[in-house]
Formats: structure tokens, C-alpha cells, sequence
């Protein structure tokens, strides 16, 4: 029983042993080959930052379409001689429709006033219309998906009392085809991020690999397994890949913050009702995607690097 917990006692300090080997010899190369390090590192920085860029970017344009959305809907004019009992009416049947957020009732005088005030400072050209108001009631009705927006349509249009539904979704539509352009321009930067990031690793550890050929053939030797030698390489790639995600992380938190200060600061942005996100908002979901990129491009570039050039 003593032997067999002795046994265990120094597989335990061998596996700690050889682990603590793995992380010593991963630091070492990484620092061993300075020049070709930094390229890597820079080169993954600039990579991931401009998909950075556009992620964010992409992150806002959704979330403005989203706002837009919930502030976007169509006007269901109301037939000219309807009761207020078929007003009254009307309004519970539409908010009764699936796919209906809200139901606002405009009169007649509030679309005269909306009217004049477009008018500004002539509304007075209005004047006529004070006791013969030509301007419909109507009820200003927001969706809870725009992608329900034909459905609640001709949902609408069958219902009594209803002359017309007016609708404005040129905005909407110019905005989803924006961000769809943006989500493409994203996965395409994120294909050359990973091809040209494990490019340059896996030529990075190359030359580590070549310049420890013969320390790595004394392993083989004595009888290392093809997992032990292949760890610190391994171990290599995960820093370069770590590293440069905290340093891009950085980076694009300090030129996305700046350029989010001065387009909120902006006369546009205050004359409008649309809010973006702050790095904050997005801090930790960028933090994971850099940790998983930087990791596993780390790790693939690495592998791919000892299959080609190690026979182990």
C-alpha cells in the first residue's frame, strides 16, 4: 500500500515537473527569438485590430437597426366619418394582432398641428384648414419584428374602418443592408486574420524548431514522447497568441473610446435618439473573442509548423 502511494507521490511530481518544463520552455523561445517574435505579435496586432474595428462597428450598425426598428412603424389611416365607437373599436382589434408592440391614436387635430409645425414660421398658409380640417385620423402602430411587417399589413387592411396604411422602411432596409455588408467584410478579414496569423507562427516556431533540431533528436533518443516535445511549441504559439490579443484589446480600446467621444459629442448624435454602445458594453464579449483567436491560431500554427518540419 506505502509503495503504491510513493508510486503515485512521483508520478504526480513528474507530471508537475514535465508541465512546469513545458511552460519554462515555451517562455524561452518565445523570448529566444525576439526579432521573428515581434513580427509575429505585430503582425497579429494589426490583423486583429482592423477585424476589431469591424466587429465593433458591425456590433453598433445591428444595434442601431434594432433601435430603429422599435421606434419604426406604419400609420393606418382611419376612414373619414368612422365613430368614436369604431375608433374605440379599431384600437382594441390592432392591438389584438400578433406581432403589434403599440397602438398610438392620432386625431385630426394632431395631424393639422404635426403638419403646421413642419410649416415653421408660415403656418399661416394653414389657416383655412382650422374649421375644415382635411387631414385623417389615424393610429400610428409599432411591430414587434419588422420581419412580421407584410402579415400584420394585410391583417390590418381587413379590418373595418381602415382607409390606407402608410409605411417608411426605406430606413429600415438601408440599414440591414449595411450591416449585412459589414458582417461579410467581418468573416472575410477574420479568414485572412487566421491565414496570415498562423503564417507567421508556424514560420516563427520553424526556426525554433530548426534551431534546437538536435536538442529535439536527443529527446527522441532517449525516448520522449511526441506530446512531451511538441509542448513547449505549443506553449510558444498560446503566449504570441495571448499576448497580442491583450495588446490589440488595448489598442482598439483607446481609438474606438476616442472616436465613440467625439461622434457622441456631436450636434447629429444630440439632435437624434439612437445610442451605441461604449467599449465597456462590449469589453468582455471582445475580450473572449481575442483569448480564442490568439489561443487557437496560436495552437493550429504551431501543430501545423512541427508536422511539417518534425518528423514526430
Amino acid at each position: 500500500m506505502e509503495t503504491l502511494l510513493e508510486m503515485e507521490k512521483v508520478g504526480m511530481t513528474v507530471r508537475y515537473s514535465s508541465f512546469g518544463y513545458l511552460i519554462k520552455e515555451g517562455f524561452r523561445s518565445v523570448f529566444k527569438q525576439k526579432k521573428m517574435t515581434s513580427a509575429s505579435i505585430i503582425i497579429m496586432c494589426a490583423t486583429m485590430f482592423m477585424f476589431g474595428i469591424f466587429f465593433l462597428i458591425g456590433k453598433n450598425v445591428n444595434y442601431t437597426v434594432k433601435q430603429v426598428e422599435s421606434q419604426q412603424g406604419m400609420r393606418v389611416i382611419i376612414k373619414d366619418g368612422a365613430t368614436d365607437t369604431d375608433i374605440s373599436n379599431l384600437q382594441v382589434k390592432l392591438k389584438e394582432i400578433d406581432g403589434v408592440n403599440t397602438v398610438t391614436f392620432y386625431s385630426k387635430e394632431d395631424a393639422l398641428a404635426t403638419i403646421k409645425n413642419s410649416f415653421g414660421d408660415h403656418q399661416e398658409l394653414l389657416s383655412a384648414y382650422t374649421e375644415d380640417n382635411p387631414f385623417p385620423a389615424s393610429f400610428f402602430v409599432t411591430l414587434t419584428d419588422l420581419n412580421k411587417n407584410k402579415e400584420v399589413q394585410d391583417k390590418i387592411m381587413k379590418l373595418d374602418n381602415v382607409e390606407e396604411i402608410s409605411t417608411r422602411n426605406d430606413t429600415i432596409s438601408n440599414l440591414s443592408k449595411i450591416a449585412q455588408s459589414i458582417q461579410t467584410i467581418t468573416l472575410v478579414l477574420l479568414l485572412l486574420l487566421i491565414i496570415i496569423s498562423i503564417f507567421i507562427i508556424s514560420y516563427t516556431i520553424k526556426l525554433t524548431v530548426y534551431a534546437r533540431r538536435k536538442e529535439i533528436s536527443i529527446m527522441k533518443y532517449v525516448g520522449a514522447t511526441n506530446g512531451f516535445i511538441r509542448g513547449p511549441f505549443i506553449i510558444e504559439g498560446i503566449i504570441i497568441g495571448v499576448i497580442s490579443a491583450f495588446i490589440t484589446l488595448g489598442i482598439v480600446d483607446i481609438v474606438y473610446s476616442a472616436t465613440m467621444s467625439n461622434i457622441l459629442s456631436s450636434s447629429v448624435m444630440k439632435a437624434i435618439t439612437i445610442s451605441l454602445y461604449s467599449f465597456n458594453q462590449l469589453f468582455a464579449e471582445i475580450l473572449l473573442i481575442y483569448l480564442l483567436l490568439g489561443t487557437s491560431i496560436g495552437i493550429i500554427g504551431s501543430s501545423i509548423s512541427m508536422r511539417k518540419y518534425l518528423k514526430v
